[in-house]
């Protein structure tokens, strides 16, 4: 029995574990790899642990929760809220897979209106953090793309902002983007007066 229990927490410990990395241009983009377990049931992962996120110093405290469901070519973005109702945001794909997008709208910052792009998928187990100051978007690769969200502001309609997607420089590989009229309302990128 006690050899069972052994072997049990063993497991439980390996499930504890997560590796928390920063972008190399974004420091202050985390990547967050997932511990999960694959099996013949499927598989298991999870992306957020507020104890490990503390020890990285990331005091992010969810406050909404959602998901997107999308085609291939779908592009959603440049999103983010403004003060103050600005807000961090997890990101992570369930299934089907994305190119995650992420413009840098910190005035101040050495990479002030710069933007990265980081792969994720449902097979990757893994999620990104994304510190209030910087818009995100991303194309989705895949019919059925599903993108979770955790926000650690509730939405505010006055405070629901953006940028053109196509406005920042980046060739997103499409020839027929699914883009919402939302979306191409936005102000461009040079446009844009960041509040942050």
């Amino acid at each position: 029995m006690l050899e069972r229990h052994n072997i049990c927490s063993k497991r439980m410990d390996r499930w504890r574990t997560m590796k928390i990395s920063q972008n190399s241009i974004f420091k202050d983009i985390k990547i967050i790899d997932a511990f999960g377990s694959d099996d013949e049931r499927g598989n298991f992962s999870k992306v957020f642990q507020d104890d490990t996120f503390r020890q990285y110093d990331l005091n992010f405290e969810i406050k909404e929760l959602y998901y997107s469901v999308s085609q291939k070519d779908v592009i959603r973005g440049m999103h983010f809220q403004i003060p103050p109702y600005e807000h961090d945001k997890l990101v992570h794909v369930i299934s089907g897979s994305v190119l995650d997008v992420i413009v840098d709208l910190r005035r101040h910052s050495d990479t002030y209106k710069q933007y990265i792009t980081i792969p994720l998928s449902g097979k990757m187990k893994r999620a990104i953090f994304i510190p209030r100051g910087f818009a995100h978007g991303f194309l989705s690769l895949e019919n059925g793309t599903v993108m979770l969200y955790c926000v650690s502001s509730v939405y505010y309609k006055d405070a629901d902002c953006g940028i053109r997607y196509d406005s920042i420089g980046f060739d997103w590989q499409t020839a027929s983007p699914i883009v919402s009229q939302r979306d191409l309302c936005f102000a461009t990128l040079e446009e844009y007066e960041s509040p942050f």
